[in-house]
């Protein structure tokens, strides 16, 4: 029902005016529902003046302009921060403008920033570029060596340190508990991107992180169908990252935030389905005549199983894993890649839909050969987000498509 004054507006327009203002703005309901709405609307208004400037001075739970806040993604990021641990969330509109925004409100230029040398090709080029650019000093080290790290921060005394719980592509774990007590040593900030492993399997923020990134695009909406990232923070850098968002426009869309925290509802589920598909896949894998490796950390064979069952406990090892395809080059990768049936070849992970990318063309495209051959990135590698099809048929497509490429 319309409030009185609506009625009194519209009352004795021409239809051209009442067309476009009749039941709009209506009064509060009286009611809740079930599932948070969707509230496509930029604009707020209130009767109340005082509140509407209270709102455009950034008054907790008051909302003026979408840019500045809206009550749909306000409700993914309460869920983002609750499943984290964390006291605030804020989204943004990809998993790297989450990476920039926690970056950026990290550092200020003449900081140092130590990150692993192993992480999202379009991470490593933001820090190895933009960041040297803005005039930061960036080193690179191999954050699975622990002296090393030391070594580095002890020297340089970043004002941040950048990791990733699972690495992509080689999943890599690393000790996330041990890369925060070297920080505390110099006060610096740890930013650790957690998109692999999801906040069913491990939750950085309990061990004293205070950035932890999601590309929600991933495993959080977990279906294809969204663009999206966040940070999951404290209370304190809530304000400054919600800031960033603010003037840089980076914001997640209603509509996205919508999808997003729908995906999250099922999150637990799919996730536990995708580490036992995956457990299975690699497994199997490990003994194929055409695999010369595989990269999953829930393999005893792998370099961080130990970390990773730490971290992870009895909650699985995730649903993406690496293959090195034996005596194979950037020809036999895209054989593979075009063989495959039900397995889609798309530049993305964490969907229900098992999905395979060639990071050397990919999401390690940004990297000269010889920095993808210092951090193991061969010619042959392939990277398979395992999805929650019947793993039967997941091992079918992929053991056709090996077959084809080595003819």
């Amino acid at each position: 029902m319309q409030n009185e004054r609506s009625k009194e507006r519209v009352k004795g327009m021409q239809p051209a005016s009442r067309a476009v203002h009749s039941g709009e703005r209506p009064e509060p309901p009286q009611f809740t529902p079930v599932v948070t709405p969707i509230y496509p609307g930029s604009a707020y208004v209130y009767d109340d003046l005082e509140i509407m400037d209270a709102a455009l001075g950034g008054a907790e739970g008051k909302y003026v302009y979408t840019r500045y806040g809206n009550p749909t993604t306000t409700a993914l990021e309460t869920a983002i921060a609750d499943l984290e641990g964390t006291t605030a969330a804020v989204s943004f509109s990809s998993g790297m403008a989450a990476v920039h925004a926690a970056i950026m409100t990290s550092v200020v230029p003449g900081d140092a920033i130590v990150a692993s040398q192993d992480l999202y090709g379009a991470t490593y080029q933001m820090l190895s570029m933009f960041m040297r650019e803005w005039g930061c000093t960036v080193e690179f080290v191999d954050t699975l060596d622990l002296d090393a790290v030391a070594e580095a921060v002890g020297r340089l005394s970043p004002a941040l340190i950048v990791c990733e719980v699972i690495s992509n592509p080689l999943m890599r774990v690393t000790d996330v508990p041990r890369i925060v007590e070297i920080a505390k040593s110099v006060r610096a900030a740890v930013l650790v991107d957690a998109t692999f492993n999801s906040p069913v399997l491990y939750r950085p923020a309990a061990d004293g992180v205070q950035l932890v990134v999601h590309s929600l695009t991933k495993y959080i909406a977990g279906h294809g169908d969204v663009t999206g990232g966040v940070v999951a923070t404290t209370s304190m850098r809530r304000e400054r990252l919600a800031n960033f968002a603010k003037m840089a426009g980076a914001i997640l869309g209603p509509f996205e935030a919508w999808l997003a925290l729908r995906g999250v509802k099922t999150l637990p589920l799919r996730m536990e389905r995708h580490c036992q598909n995956a457990a299975i896949v690699a497994e199997r894998l490990a003994s194929h005549p055409r695999v010369a490796k595989v990269n999953y950390p829930g393999l005893p064979s792998h370099t961080s199983h130990e970390t990773a069952t730490r971290l992870f406990g009895e909650r699985g090892f995730g649903g993406m894993l690496s293959i090195d395809i034996r005596d194979a080059g950037r020809e036999q990768a895209f054989a593979f890649l075009e063989a495959l049936k039900m397995v889609v070849p798309a530049t993305s992970l964490g969907d229900v839909y098992s999905l395979a990318l060639y990071p050397a063309m990919s999401s390690h495209r940004a990297l000269t050969p010889e920095e993808r051959d210092a951090i193991g990135i061969g010619e042959g590698l392939l990277r398979i987000s395992i999805g929650i099809e019947d793993p039967e048929d997941i091992l079918a497509d992929i053991d056709q498509a090996l077959e084809r490429c080595g003819r």
